[in-house]
């Protein structure tokens, strides 16, 4: 999509409202599925789920209106909120030494690529 109008703002969503806990259960189901091996002898990633106290009423929902990027350029989301997040998963989990080099502390947002 190309057509645009310069200096207007467009959300890019995929017309799926879900909560913080209904998106971490959705990764756990699916890492059940696709990562059977779970860390420190724990049944279920459901198990792993933490509650914490210092964030009441923060984040509780994420809602994007894509309603302007459809009406005005004819947009429309290429994958559904499954697909999107199993291939998000999919990734991190092939792709586990970029996400440990940046657990350890070892990856420092370095800029490669032409400068400006």
């Amino acid at each position: 999509v190309s057509d645009g109008k310069v200096g207007e703002t467009y959300n890019i969503g995929g017309y799926n409202e879900k909560t913080n806990l209904e998106v971490v259960e959705s990764i756990c189901i699916l890492l059940e599925e696709l990562a059977p091996s779970k860390p420190n002898n724990i049944s279920f990633f459901r198990d792993l789920i933490e509650f914490v106290s210092d964030r009441p009423g923060h984040d509780k929902r994420y809602a994007i209106d894509a309603a302007k990027i459809t009406k005005d350029l004819g947009w429309i989301p290429s994958e559904t909120f499954e697909s999107g997040l199993r291939k998000t998963v999919i990734w991190y989990i092939q792709n586990s030494q970029w996400w440990k080099r940046v657990l350890s502390g070892d990856y420092k947002l370095d800029r490669i690529g032409a400068r400006s």
